[in-house]
């Protein structure tokens, strides 16, 4: 039995973690979830969303998930998933963007995948005001931390079969910082033996949108990922399909990246699938490979019947009713 951490966030988090809980069980792997709180409810009791005891238990477990979690906006308290990242040195953060064929997307035969550094650049915190005229942040571009998640990247292409890798970057403007991580990409792209080539961030972004099937592995510093991550959930399906995977030396926590849709929360209609695709890695990343397959192949038949999809997708099932659904599959 596994002992994992279980964040289950806030809004939608609750549903969209419960429906994951089933169909993991449904495959076949035992877990005991500890469950731990953040977000808006412990700041409260503890005047932060991210209280103590959570960071204890992931670094007892080395492994979790979470569902979303809502950081107040304007309101001092530092961002969730910033804080889980830096406080236990999550530098990888992986994001897959697949289409499944069945679904209703612009594009056919997306494929990639997005490997953003996940400690520094402009995600680092440190900002002040200029006195009433201007607020400063301050872009850190470190070489340690370009060349761990440069050297995540290679191995990632070459453990997983991948065919390509593509370094993306703004070292035409920022040569100083973005020049230190392209100088770093292109030695080790190189040494590699790899298939590799580099982009400068705004004609990535085109060239996703153009012709995403082009792609394969892309691998950049942290705001670049972040935003190019949700521009390719745009291209199969939404951030309802996206999962995450947040990567450390000792520690892994699996996260859906979408929000937690307060809207619709409690209303048992969220599209669970991000956090259950989260799930599959979370499985993979432990060795269930087999229960991880079965999950994917479930996902693959549902979304090609096309008969059971939630409101976002098209379709008029509810949050239980797709989970439900995905566990027949599986236990067929």
């Amino acid at each position: 039995m596994y002992t994992i951490t279980l964040i289950p966030g806030d809004g939608i988090g609750p549903e969209v973690t419960k429906a994951m809980k089933k169909v993991v069980k449904a495959s076949g792997v035992d877990i005991n979830w500890e469950e731990v709180k953040a977000g808006m409810e412990t700041i409260e009791e503890y005047n932060t969303p991210l209280p103590d005891y959570v960071i204890d238990s992931i670094k007892k477990n080395k492994i979790a998930i979470k569902g979303p979690v809502t950081t107040p906006v304007g309101k001092g308290f530092r961002s969730v998933n910033v804080g889980l990242r830096q406080k236990l040195d999550l530098y990888a953060n992986v994001r897959p963007i697949k289409n499944f064929k069945g679904l209703k997307n612009r594009y056919d035969n997306v494929d990639l995948v997005i490997i953003r550094e996940n400690t520094e650049g402009c995600y680092s915190g440190i900002e002040h005001k200029v006195g009433d005229y201007a607020g400063e942040t301050i872009k850190i571009i470190t070489r340690p931390a370009c060349e761990r998640i440069v050297d995540f990247a290679v191995n990632y292409v070459k453990e997983n079969n991948r065919k390509k890798l593509t370094g993306v970057h703004k070292a035409n403007i920022m040569k100083i910082s973005d020049g230190l991580f392209l100088d770093i990409y292109n030695k080790k792209a190189e040494e590699s033996g790899l298939d590799y080539d580099d982009l400068i961030v705004d004609a990535a972004a085109m060239n996703l949108v153009l012709n995403p099937e082009k792609y394969d592995v892309m691998v950049m510093p942290n705001l670049y990922g972040d935003i190019l991550s949700d521009l390719g959930a745009g291209l199969v399906g939404g951030l309802g399909m996206i999962p995450s995977a947040n990567i450390g030396k000792d520690c892994a926590v699996f996260e859906a990246v979408h929000g937690s849709a307060p809207q619709i929360a409690g209303m048992n209609k969220a599209n669970p699938t991000a956090l259950i695709q989260s799930a599959v890695m979370m499985l993979k990343y432990i060795g269930e490979f087999d229960a991880a397959n079965k999950i994917e192949k479930a996902l693959d038949e549902i979304f090609s019947e096309g008969k059971i999809l939630t409101e976002d997708l098209g379709g008029c099932a509810s949050t239980d009713e797709f989970a439900d659904e995905l566990c027949r599959k599986i236990e067929c």
